[in-house]
């Protein structure tokens, strides 16, 4: 059975502190799959996601071009992935991708790219952004595995 939430991000600043709140409940072995389109704000997220696991937060930039970033947390290793360039499942075995959902947390973007490979106990985050006020991101999550009913209580 699917669990659903959904609600609004109202600004930048709403997004970072959701972030912030998503990444206190993550741990190695956490998949965060991003969907939405161009300019939704799944970066945005990323970055600040990534910042709050870290103890000297870092520049977090987009892996559009190098596709993975890997950097060190509080709590082990997060990959933050952009799956934007791949054509298909065979070139994210290359990354080292599928390794990386048993022993980090994982966020990715774009995860369409993904196909079999997705994780199954996976969070799912889609946004899409507002058309009235451009800043707003309506956001929705999505999950079956009951390990993200307790990591989600913050956000009631």
């Amino acid at each position: 059975m699917t669990a659903e939430r959904s609600f609004t991000l109202t600004s930048p600043e709403d997004s970072a502190t959701f972030a912030t709140r998503l990444g206190e409940t993550l741990a190695p072995g956490d998949t965060v799959l991003f969907f939405g389109p161009v300019g939704a704000g799944k970066t945005h997220i990323c970055r600040h996601l990534v910042q709050s696991l870290q103890d000297m937060p870092e520049d977090v930039p987009s892996p559009t071009f190098t596709l993975v970033q890997v950097y060190d947390g509080s709590t082990g290793t997060i990959w933050h992935a952009d799956l934007y360039r791949l054509s298909g499942p065979d070139e994210i075995e290359e990354l080292g991708l599928t390794d990386a959902f048993t022993d980090a947390i994982c966020l990715v973007e774009w995860p369409e790219r993904l196909g079999d490979l997705t994780p199954p106990d996976a969070l799912t985050l889609e946004l899409l952004p507002d058309k009235v006020n451009e800043d707003s991101r309506q956001l929705t999550l999505s999950w079956t595995d009951p390990k993200w009913d307790k990591k989600l209580e913050m956000l009631k």
